[in-house]
């Protein structure tokens, strides 16, 4: 009998990239795919090589005279993440309690343990399925493009890099 083996997120993630590698080494160009996620009730896009892991929030433990965006502290497999309240740090209402809340951990090439509490994932967005348009005036630094889907909904690009060294995110102790 054949043995079943458990993939991880973070294995399968790795191999999707190393796939896309070496498909647009060899001549072919790489669907270009981009994480789909809700943040309150706006949409927002992120690079795949970007997030390290998605997950279902673990317990979070306060952190005393913090911002009130700043979630608290996350211990994942024995390591320590910080974890911003993303709604709540781009001024809208926190998070709610609910299921289907996921916890987006920023890649390790970032070289933060920093994550984001979202309100769910939308899944993939392919960018033949999204127009782009000008981002919008007074938008975050971190806002790296802007996009509609063909319902109308309006998109906008997180530049996780620009995020994690944007000194507002950088204090979170009031």
């Amino acid at each position: 009998m054949a043995r079943r083996t458990k993939i991880g997120l973070r294995e399968f993630h790795q191999e999707v990239v190393a796939k896309l590698q070496a498909l647009s080494q060899g001549g072919e160009a790489p669907p270009s795919s981009k994480l789909g996620l809700q943040v309150g009730d706006q949409y927002w896009l992120v690079e795949l090589a970007d997030v390290g892991e998605v997950i279902p929030p673990p317990e979070l433990t306060h952190v005393p005279l913090s911002q009130p965006w700043f979630a608290g502290v996350a211990n994942v497999r024995g390591n320590l993440y910080s974890v911003a309240d993303f709604s709540a740090f781009c001024g809208g209402e926190p998070v709610s309690v609910g299921t289907e809340k996921r916890l987006v951990l920023a890649h390790p090439k970032f070289m933060v343990n920093s994550g984001l509490l979202v309100s769910r994932l939308l899944g993939l967005r392919h960018a033949d399925q999204l127009q782009p348009r000008d981002i919008p005036a007074g938008a975050a630094p971190w806002v790296c493009a802007a996009y509609t889907d063909s319902e109308g909904h309006q998109w906008q690009e997180l530049n996780v890099q620009a995020l994690v060294n944007d000194q507002g995110f950088l204090q979170a102790g009031r």
